[in-house]
């Protein structure tokens, strides 16, 4: 039977996507068919699949690690926040449903069978499945139901490492501790830790990491230092922001303002023109006031356009950005933030919660109705101004009409037109992510605004990385053994 292994962490945050992505590239290097896969994640970060299906966006950097297209089995559960209580449930790929937290907890039942599906469809495919816990696995309070952590190993017989994070300090009490709330069975799954993220000279730990290994009859598998390239990858919560922020400004030649919103989604969108060295990009939190110096304004991917729109005005960013406009600079909305430019957006079917009818910036000419269906694929085409190519993504919901549609910003292959522009061209909406993304598109937008593009290869860097990840972990984990937890925890049938 197909090898397994599961990484849990003591919370969330600790890395455990990274480390999946490490392991994942650096098994596949070794020439073993890898697959990724992530039971439940909770994430407005999504990925578009090739079968027309959404996934997070850490499967999603996970699968290119594993060398293989993103499968909507990789991530069966993805629960997408719409409040902070509430979430769209998308099951393999498709929207199911929506919950309250409290309600969702009652459903999980319904939804293991999906979950064990795709697990099983992976492991028919795959010399190794690694799969990837959510939050903390010492959530007892969430135990009964749980499709995520020890509720899915017990179920499909995974052993689990599991995974502390040193740099946000009381890594021994973390780990111990969740040793210690374990029932029995859950604690026999778990054959081994790891720590992640140590600062400094390592061997200042090694009395911490035999104190854990003796407390919890658990050996030692890794100290794995801090990782400095962690920034260059994806990132799949918003809470990952604050570092990428902290990064600029570095007194780039192009200023980009971006608000940041409760609800912001498919940030990674931005990553791209972070690592431009001509750019400065200023993710903007809590009402900042905006640069006076701001070239550009990006307004992002949100989950909750119409709440993330109250929270713009409420910060004072809708006033500011209509000055930026009117005294001559550029804004630019992706996706929500192409609806929030508009006249009005509608929910009469209460998609993203009570159903509303809003003013938006009004900046451009066009309105805007959440309504169905999810448009959920992968697109390329042209750049209507300049004929440019590009290549990106689709994933939203709702239909935007009106008289700036007549200025579109894409053709696509297929004959369809996306995007409005204003008759300045200062003011441009896409339904498209991935734009930046896309090398020719980012260095036509860049030499645009009058900064120099760089020579950046944003998909070959992304390799880049996650082969130095692979290497990283090789040398600070014991993949052997590791290697052989995976085969030894699965029971063959008798």
């Amino acid at each position: 039977m197909t090898a397994a292994l599961m990484i849990q962490g003591t919370g969330s945050s600790v890395g455990k996507s990274m480390l999946v992505a490490g392991f994942c590239r650096l098994l596949t290097r070794q020439g073993l068919r890898v697959r990724p896969f992530k039971p439940q994640n909770m994430s407005n970060n999504a990925a578009v699949t090739a079968d027309g299906g959404e996934i997070g966006r850490a499967q999603a950097l996970q699968a290119l690690a594993c060398r293989v297209p993103p499968s909507v089995h990789m991530n069966p559960i993805l629960l997408k926040p719409q409040s902070e209580v509430g979430s769209q449930i998308i099951v393999q790929g498709r929207v199911w449903g929506q919950a309250r937290a409290r309600d969702y907890q009652a459903l999980k039942p319904q939804l293991l069978p999906f979950v064990l599906d795709s697990f099983a469809k992976l492991r028919g495919e795959a010399d190794i499945v690694l799969v990837e816990g959510a939050g903390s696995a010492s959530e007892v309070n969430l135990r009964a139901h749980d499709i995520a952590n020890m509720g899915f190993a017990r179920a499909a017989n995974v052993p689990v490492i599991l995974a502390g994070d040193i740099d946000r300090g009381g890594v021994i009490g973390s780990l111990v501790g969740t040793h210690s709330v374990l029932d029995s069975e859950d604690r026999a799954l778990v054959r081994g830790f790891i720590v992640n993220r140590m600062r400094g000279d390592p061997s200042l730990f090694d009395d911490g990491m035999r104190f854990i290994a003796e407390r919890t009859g658990w050996p030692a598998l890794g100290l794995v230092p801090f990782f400095k390239s962690a920034h260059r990858l994806p990132a799949e919560d918003a809470a990952d922001l604050g570092s990428r922020a902290a990064l600029t400004p570095r007194g780039g030649k192009l200023r980009i303002a971006v608000p940041v919103l409760p609800g912001i989604a498919n940030f990674d969108d931005l990553d791209p023109l972070a690592a431009e060295p001509e750019v400065d990009l200023l993710m903007l939190r809590d009402g900042a006031p905006l640069p006076a110096d701001t070239t550009l304004v990006i307004l992002p991917g949100s989950k909750t356009t119409i709440s993330d729109l109250a929270a713009l005005r409420a910060c004072g960013w809708d006033s500011d950005i209509i000055a930026h406009y009117r005294r001559g600079g550029h804004v630019m909305g992706l996706c929500g933030g192409y609806q929030m430019l508009g006249r009005t957006i509608a929910d009469p079917d209460g998609i993203e919660g009570p159903p509303a009818t809003v003013q938006g910036l009004g900046l451009l000419d066009v309105e805007t109705v959440l309504a169905g269906p999810k448009q959920l694929r992968a697109v390329s085409g042209v750049t209507a101004r300049d004929n440019m190519p590009l290549s990106g993504y689709e994933m939203h919901m709702g239909v935007t009409t009106g008289p700036a549609l007549a200025r579109p910003v894409v053709t696509f292959a297929d004959g369809r037109r996306d995007g409005a522009t204003s008759d300045d061209e200062r003011l441009i909406g896409t339904y498209v992510h991935g734009f930046f993304a896309d090398d020719r598109q980012r260095s036509a937008w860049l030499t645009r605004f009058g900064a120099a593009p760089s020579d950046l290869d944003h998909r070959s860097s992304v390799e880049a990385v996650l082969d130095a990840l692979a290497d990283h972990l090789a040398l600070h984990c014991d993949i052997p053994k590791l290697q052989g937890l995976a085969t030894s925890g699965v029971r063959q049938p008798s």
